[in-house]
């Protein structure tokens, strides 16, 4: 199973949970407005959550990001190194 189907999932089952809890509120014993407020106050707790996944999930890619241009410098470091000492190896075998 792919992760990007595994992600699917959890975002309907995020979905799922959020309807049901609305659906809860709607049919409980407070009045409209007490309900109202409530609904506000959880999307903007959802909202702000949201907002930091994000924040979180770009600050690791950004590292992410960083770590591959380091392995990528290194090796082709390796690789400059390795071709220069063919290179050289060629040299000798040139001169004989």
């Amino acid at each position: 199973m792919s992760e990007s189907n595994g992600g699917g999932k959890f975002g309907y089952l995020l979905v799922g949970l959020g309807l049901g809890a609305l659906l809860g509120m709607l049919f409980a014993p407070q009045s409209g407005e007490e309900t109202r407020e409530y609904i506000l106050d959880r999307a903007e707790e959802g909202k702000e959550y949201a907002q930091d996944m994000a924040k979180d999930l770009r600050d690791r890619a950004e590292k992410l990001m960083e770590r591959s241009k380091q392995i990528l410098a290194q090796q082709a470091g390796s690789l400059n190194a390795a071709v220069e000492a063919g290179k050289e190896a060629y040299r000798e075998k040139a001169k004989v």
